[in-house]
């Protein structure tokens, strides 16, 4: 299915962001540095040098290496790349780092060569190439990150291998050996030859982006990054508008009382992502402390139904949607009365219902087995069924509280309308009787975005029909652990809630801010189970202390029109753009390097 197909798409980004951001502290990259320059001091001496000096002639060779390679360092990140977001000292080190080892294999091959064939000029070859090999690298790396121009850029990749060229030669002549012209000239040509390199290099991967979405991948590539690395949501969500689609969203409203509320219930039908800060990742929180300043109450944010496909895709169409819901106030209210709770299952689903006035609410989960997101032909479906049952006004919910392997959605589909069927049937034909509500939201302080934790909290809205308590539970996360929503559950019933569903709010504020195989962690994972079942009850406890009797209750559906998403298509497109680029990056990579490669190889014969 389409959705399976992003999901899976999605999946591969997030193991290429998990690899892109493993980067060691300073300490352990200075440590590295440290071994890399004494490995290459030792080397050089120990080769070059049959005296029995040559041990303290290595040593300080490889601490001028050192501090040379400290300094450039320091002057890329706080001089050169200044006001650059991404190259600090610490990635500017890192880089410094893989040059550094990228060097070093060619004084190895070098050093080989001239013990082998007792010729010292190899060594020098060598060097050299490595030069050549390192200005690549850099010139490659600070091109496609930096958003500074191209001058600074272009002296953030020389100063390093330049001074590093420096020292070698400084050294190769002291002890005795010529600097000809034929080794100056090698240089000017393999500066050059850097150049057109690179340019070919990523004027191809440019074209690449171009061809997928529209956008040359440099410039999403820092767009991503400024994202992922800093927080920037500006340079991302441009583009995320160039590329997205308008399309029109609705929202499902349930107020509990009107127009004085004494709780609501808002089930947008937009997904809360793709992640961190942009698009609508933060909108169920957004939505909530926007309508409690305007409805005077708690306001909880479950899961619609929906995919990536519905993502916003900048803060501009989060404000638009809100406030198309603030103006959206007025409707007609229902009688105050209300069914029961029931819940029916299957073998696959279960299905949570309850009459409200003239409306339904209505909730699906597959636990204990992985909930994830379902289509919107679910939600129509469930629609149809309610008209059935003579009910104006239906919310659809996905639980989306369990997440524990693979998902099959296809075959869940049928036994999910099929349950769904059955449980607006039979809601529908249960007496309705006056009711209470009572809600609380809770802020674990314990839990944060690393944890799982949106900034929404714990959200409790108790409903009392006759004697039957049942208790809607919206976290504010992205899933759940398998088993939790069970033990939540038995811990409501030990209060004297009977009935009751457990939502997450699928916030992707929680997405990309860890390293993992999913790049989150679902609710529960790693926070403190007990004290997590603990902050639940609390918020049902105070939300019980708060029942009122409803006077009447308030269902509609508001459509807001124009709303620009990021779209199915393109979001599978943007996902799988960072698998066309590394594919394409190391199909040319071969023979753009490989023939410079050569050209210079064939060059240094003749120094």
């Amino acid at each position: 299915m389409p959705n399976e197909t992003l999901n899976r798409s999605m999946d591969s980004a997030v193991k290429h962001y998990e690899s892109l951001f493993k980067l060691p502290s300073y300490g352990r990259v200075l440590l590295f540095q440290t071994a890399v320059c004494l490995v290459c001091g030792l080397l050089s001496a120990s080769v070059l040098l049959v005296h029995d000096y040559w041990l303290t002639v290595g040593l300080s060779l490889s601490l001028v290496i050192l501090l040379v390679n400290v300094f450039s360092d320091l002057a890329v990140s706080k001089v050169i790349m200044r006001g650059d977001p991404i190259f600090d000292f610490r990635r500017t080190a890192a880089v410094s780092l893989i040059c550094l080892g990228v060097w070093i294999i060619f004084l190895l091959a070098g050093t080989t060569l001239t013990v082998a064939v007792n010729s010292p000029w190899w060594w020098m070859r060598f060097c050299l190439l490595g030069f050549s090999a390192v200005l690549l690298l850099r010139l490659v790396v600070f091109r496609a990150v930096s958003g500074l121009r191209s001058f600074r850029s272009h002296s953030a990749s020389f100063l390093q291998p330049v001074l590093h060229l420096i020292i070698f030669l400084a050294f190769w002549a002291k002890i005795g050996f010529e600097i000809n012209l034929q080794m100056l000239i090698f240089l000017v040509f393999s500066t050059v030859l850097g150049f057109v390199s690179t340019l070919l290099f990523l004027s191809i991967l440019d074209r690449v982006g171009k061809e997928t979405v529209g956008v040359p991948a440099l410039s999403l590539l820092k767009a991503f990054l400024l994202n992922w690395v800093l927080g920037l949501i500006a340079p991302f969500e441009e583009l995320l508008e160039r590329l997205g689609e308008e399309t029109d969203v609705e929202v499902s409203l349930i107020r509990f009382g009107y127009p004085k509320s004494k709780a609501a219930i808002v089930v947008p039908f937009v997904h809360p992502g793709p992640f961190k800060n942009i698009g609508s990742s933060a909108l169920p929180y957004m939505i909530k402390t926007e309508l409690e300043a305007e409805y005077g109450c708690v306001v909880g944010v479950p899961h619609g139904l929906f995919g990536h496909e519905l993502d916003l895709a900048s803060q501009a169409q989060n404000q638009k949607l809100i406030k198309a819901l603030a103006g959206s106030a007025d409707c007609t209210p229902f009688e105050a009365k209300a069914s029961p709770f029931i819940s029916l299952s299957n073998d696959l689903a279960t299905a949570s219902c309850q009459i409200f006035g003239n409306s339904v609410f209505l909730s699906f989960t597959l636990s204990p087995r992985t909930t994830e997101d379902f289509p919107k032909e679910l939600g129509i479906f469930a629609r149809q069924e309610a008209e059935k049952n003579d009910l104006e006004c239906s919310a659809v919910v996905n639980a989306h509280n369990c997440i524990d392997g693979s998902f099959d959605m296809q075959k869940t589909l049928d036994a999910i309308q099929n349950v769904a069927a059955k449980a607006i049937k039979k809601a529908a034909s249960l007496n309705r009787q006056p009711f209470s509500v009572g809600a609380a939201t809770v802020f674990p302080k314990e839990f944060g975005l690393k944890d799982g934790m949106g900034l929404g909290g714990i959200t409790a809205i108790v409903v009392k029909v006759a004697e039957q308590k049942a208790a809607y539970i919206i976290i504010d996360g992205n899933n759940m652990i398998t088993g939790l929503r069970e033990r939540m559950l038995s811990a409501l019933r030990s209060l004297g809630v009977e009935e009751g569903e457990i939502f997450t709010t699928d916030t992707h504020v929680v997405n990309a801010v860890i390293l993992g195989e999913r790049g989150y962690h679902p609710v529960g994972e790693v926070m403190d189970n007990e004290k997590l079942v603990g902050y639940v009850k609390e918020a049902s406890i105070k939300a019980m202390s708060r029942l009122e009797p409803v006077e009447n209750v308030c269902c509609r559906s508001v459509l807001i029109r124009g709303v620009k998403v990021i779209g199915e298509k393109q979001l599978e497109m943007l996902c799988l753009l960072i698998d066309k680029g590394l594919q394409k990056a190391k199909r040319i990579s071969a023979p753009i390097f490989g023939v410079t490669g050569l050209l210079l190889m064939l060059f240094l014969l003749y120094v």
